[in-house]
């Protein structure tokens, strides 16, 4: 490595403090009141979804993706799910635990972890776009719902996946993807929510630097992915100070293990997204829309202008809550979902399914 290349790679490892503190500036004091001691999760399973049938899919580019699923194989209708960025499939844990139950055998849900995050491969720092992301979900469709209605689930880069995916498929619409749901997320750049504090910092173009002439090292330097962005991802995860303990340490253990060339690279595809042409495709099928209405990486207001172009949407604002809010409200957006199946679905099977074990739960 040269002198002026060397020079540049300790430059963007130093640049990792400096986007840390710039980054934690103005929210990350709101996490010393987010402490509470009642802990309603302090002995639940986070792990769930490992014990799930497993398989590997292949994007078009050689990536793996692993995938977990739950529910009969020949289920009536599959619904994907498609996390969020500096996550894994863990974070719709208790989506699985809940919806597995109560749709019983008339549905199968499908989880995957995205390109670089959880157990699915790395890749070129190049494909580290929403635009693929989008192709990516193409090819998880593509092995395990080649048949049949789907629903897609997205939460915040998940979101974004499903938009892509959308803009780029939208034959797929109506005649085989009969519903979406699009949580905490934005059909276009979030740099003018408080993540564009860490976007328009010069030190990241430092990191970026070092994350291409350095990976291994950096890659290595686990650590520092806290430095990068975790102060304002901790801060913004949660809109109230009584969730769970327990909760915000299996998030922030997802954060964490996140590569550093994982974070940097969909840094910038956060920034520059617009798949704002995908809303043309979904005002096609029944959407639901949700939003802690304390969601500071993607404010409330993106989830009103998507709603208001969506005429067959619900618009779930959900009060007191941040940007997890899959996690730190379950059963406001697991009631959602319900209902969104409920409507995407043509046969009312799922409807009487829930029926039926309503009032059996109800007898018990």
């Amino acid at each position: 490595m040269s002198r002026a290349r060397k020079a540049s790679w300790l430059a963007g490892l130093a640049g990792l403090s400096a986007v840390g503190g710039l980054a934690g500036s103005t929210v990350a004091k709101s996490l010393t009141r987010r402490v509470t001691e009642d802990d309603l999760h302090r002995d639940e399973d986070f792990e769930l979804l490992d014990a799930d049938r497993s398989c590997v899919v292949t994007t078009a580019d050689g990536v793996p993706l692993a995938v977990r699923e739950v529910g009969p194989e020949d289920a009536p209708l599959t619904v994907v799910f498609a996390h969020g960025f500096c996550l894994r499939m863990g974070a719709f844990h208790f989506q699985r635990a809940r919806l597995s139950e109560q749709w019983g055998t008339q549905v199968r849900m499908v989880f995957y972890d995205q390109r670089g995050h959880g157990r699915s491969g790395d890749a070129a720092p190049a494909t580290y776009t929403v635009p693929q992301l989008g192709q990516d979900l193409e090819a998880v469709l593509a092995v395990m719902a080649p048949r049949g209605p789907v629903v897609l689930v997205g939460h915040s880069m998940g979101g974004m996946t499903v938009l892509s995916h959308a803009r780029q498929f939208p034959k797929h619409y109506k005649t085989r993807i009969v519903g979406v749901a699009l949580i905490s997320t934005a059909a276009e750049g979030v740099s003018r929510s408080p993540l564009g504090e860490i976007l328009r910092n010069p030190a990241l173009e430092a990191v970026r630097f070092a994350v291409r002439y350095a990976p291994k090292t950096v890659h290595r330097t686990r650590g520092a992915a806290r430095s990068v962005i975790g102060p304002i991802l901790r801060a913004a995860s949660y809109g109230d100070e009584r969730v769970s303990p327990s909760v915000v340490a299996f998030s922030e253990r997802m954060m964490h293990d996140t590569p550093i060339p994982t974070i940097v690279g969909f840094l910038h595809a956060l920034e520059v997204h617009d798949e704002t042409e995908a809303l043309t495709t979904l005002a096609k099928v029944p959407a639901l829309v949700v939003c802690g209405d304390r969601d500071l990486l993607t404010p409330s207001e993106y989830s009103a202008a998507m709603a208001a172009a969506l005429p067959k949407s619900e618009l779930v604002i959900v009060g007191g809550a941040g940007h997890l809010v899959q996690l730190e409200q379950p059963e406001i957006v697991d009631d959602a979902l319900v209902r969104l199946v409920e409507r995407a679905t043509p046969s009312k099977l799922v409807a009487l399914t829930r029926r039926l074990r309503e009032r059996a739960r109800h007898r018990g």
